[in-house]
């Protein structure tokens, strides 16, 4: 019997050397060749990469409650515009937080009925949460997300390091994971209580690359003690990359995350782009993003994570130190690691392995993150033969605002697929199915 459908003659990146055919039977992979048998239907790749669609680990969808920033209609679809099929949620920016099961089946519930994508959810991890890790981890959490300094949301406090240990303690036992925001709550606070004026400089001399060090220490110190397995999400420095894998090359279960946007801007943008660049930590001086590109081409850096965290234009404005510090960017991913593919010397499999293959194998999303036969017919489709510049008009979020509004990336995604189905084509959203939860499979 004929394949449902067959993606005909793409490169993909372990067979850079020719095309090859993707056999696709319901919503998954049956056959990777040359010259395979003809489907019922074909898409003609010949000229195109054929990727394993973005598994974006870190984002805020915001699902249930505060939606008006972004919710996971809107945001599921500018996942898909930039090659993504799959994404988990952070336990924040939603209200309630995501910090006991009830809430966790909220979540879920409201994911399911809005997303386009499919996804998995990261618990959260505060004071007094450690009794509900058990019940979460058994309904499919990928891992329990902390933060280590002031999350500027009262309803999700920052964990001191005996809540840290408690928590890193308990996810040992259930074999889940730990995640940490790695910013020291008392450096930050004593430097923005010494601030003699709210400007863009004060803000970025509060939150130094050495409140992220001494944190990195401490999660890594911690994890170390109890056995924990660890992941540092959106490691803003080369340093910091630094002090995790040293750590890890001395037995440490730990894993290292950065964005796109601490490779792709600096500092300087800051200043000049305002508010839309302001993020936690924040965008670092020209030298210390090019120690981090340094350690990402050295394989020291696992995984890339949009950390898109959106709001509302009107908290982008005025002050800017009380504006909202989040970057809109998951539309972005991929394009920025693809452009940087050619210019920094980054191999296709290494890009790969960053946005999706890892995070998959990381988070226990089963069929998720890698083109193998068996595994869901997650596919993006890439012309590396156009260009692209984004305009805030090719955004599928909910609010045209990002820094990357104007930038101009080497190639151009044409197709993303989600199990099988189109999800997006060439500008345009097509999906006619919502998504599903994943629950993480335990390692």
């Amino acid at each position: 019997m004929p394949a449902d459908l067959v993606v005909r003659g793409g490169t993909l990146p372990a067979t850079a050397s020719g095309p090859a055919d993707i056999a696709i039977d319901g919503d998954r992979i049956v056959a990777i060749g040359s010259a395979l048998p003809g489907g019922r239907k074909e898409i003609d790749a010949r000229h195109l990469l054929v990727l394993p669609a973005v598994v974006d680990a870190h984002l805020h969808f915001n699902e249930p409650g505060r939606t008006q920033w972004e919710g996971a209609a809107t945001g599921s679809r500018a996942l898909a515009a930039g090659g993504g099929a799959t994404f988990v949620d952070m336990p924040l920016n939603s209200t309630p937080c995501t910090i006991t099961p009830v809430e966790l089946e909220r979540k879920r519930a409201a994911l399911e009925a809005a997303s386009i994508a499919d996804f998995g959810l990261w618990g959260g991890l505060v004071p007094g949460s450690v009794p509900e890790m058990a019940e979460m981890a058994a309904r499919g959490v990928v891992g329990f997300k902390a933060f280590m300094c002031d999350s500027g949301l009262p309803e999700f406090p920052w964990a001191d390091d005996d809540t840290l240990e408690a928590g890193m303690i308990e996810a040992a036992r259930l074999g889940s994971l730990v995640a940490v925001h790695a910013e020291s709550h008392e450096m930050t606070m004593r430097l923005a209580a010494q601030a003699r004026s709210r400007d863009v400089a004060a803000f970025l001399a509060s939150r130094p690359v050495e409140a992220e060090l001494d944190a990195i220490a401490r999660a890594v110190d911690i994890a170390a003690r109890t056995g924990a397995r660890l992941h540092i999400v959106h490691v803003s420095s080369g340093r910091g990359v630094a002090v995790a894998a040293t750590a890890r090359a001395r037995g440490v279960d730990v894993s290292i995350e950065t964005c796109p946007h601490y490779l792709y801007f600096t500092e300087d943008d800051v200043e000049r782009l305002g508010a839309v660049a302001k993020c936690a930590p924040p965008l670092r001086p020209a030298a210390e993003r090019e120690a981090l590109w340094e350690q990402v081409v050295g394989g020291h850096v696992d995984i890339i994570g949009s950390d898109h965290s959106p709001t509302e234009p009107v908290r982008k404005a005025g002050e800017f130190w009380s504006a909202w510090g989040g970057i809109a960017g998951v539309q972005s991913t991929l394009q920025v690691m693809l452009d940087a593919s050619g210019k920094r010397g980054l191999d296709l499999t290494r890009v790969v392995s960053l946005v999706a293959t890892t995070p998959a194998r990381r988070f226990g999303l089963a069929g998720k993150g890698a083109l193998e036969v068996g595994n869901d017919a997650d596919l993006v489709l890439f012309d590396p033969r156009q260009s692209t510049t984004l305009r805030a008009e090719d955004l599928h979020q909910r609010h045209p605002v990002s820094p990357y509004i104007g930038q101009t990336f080497h190639g151009r995604i044409r197709r993303t697929m989600r199990r099988g189905e189109t999800i997006f084509l060439d500008g345009q959203i097509t999906a006619t199915t919502e998504g599903r939860f994943i629950a993480a499979t335990r390692t």
